[in-house]
């Protein structure tokens, strides 16, 4: 990532001399410095999100193949009027060992449409849906399977 930074500034400067070289040094290992001591922020993590980023996308794949899904089943729910909504709040248990990971799931059911996280509890999610059939099989779904990879 620094070098990413480092080569961004050297971009934007448009130029190369001395003092923008040495003051981007400065500033990439500030930063640097800054990350580590406030997010502690490594090495050896930024080398995991690079070997994840693989299954980051398939994941965001994923995600936008089921807001479609979701935003399909919604819309038959309006149109079709006839079908009744029973909303329903209910509580689903992962087993994710991050905050990360289970700070990505609580967003993607938000994301999809229908579904909406309202409470976390570690390892428990508490979903608001228009219908109890729109969060089973979260537990073992695929957004579950993946995060579990990318901790591993």
């Amino acid at each position: 990532m620094y070098l990413l930074l480092f080569a961004l500034w050297l971009l934007l400067n448009e130029k190369i001399t001395t003092e923008i070289v040495l003051f981007g040094i400065g500033i990439v290992l500030l930063l640097a410095v800054l990350s580590y001591v406030l997010f502690g922020y490594t090495p050896k993590k930024e080398l995991r999100l690079y070997r994840n980023l693989p299954l980051f996308l398939v994941y965001l794949c994923v995600l936008a193949a089921e807001i479609l899904k979701a935003n399909v089943t919604v819309l038959g729910i309006i149109l079709r009027r006839k079908k009744k909504i029973t909303p329903a709040l209910v509580t689903i248990r992962v087993d994710l060992k991050t905050d990360f990971a289970r700070y990505i799931l609580a967003n993607s059911i938000t994301l999809t449409p229908g579904t909406i996280t309202v409470h976390t509890d570690g390892n428990a999610f508490t979903v608001h849906c228009l219908s109890a059939e729109m969060i089973e099989g979260t537990e073992t779904g695929i957004f579950v399977r993946l995060l579990r990879k990318m901790e591993a």
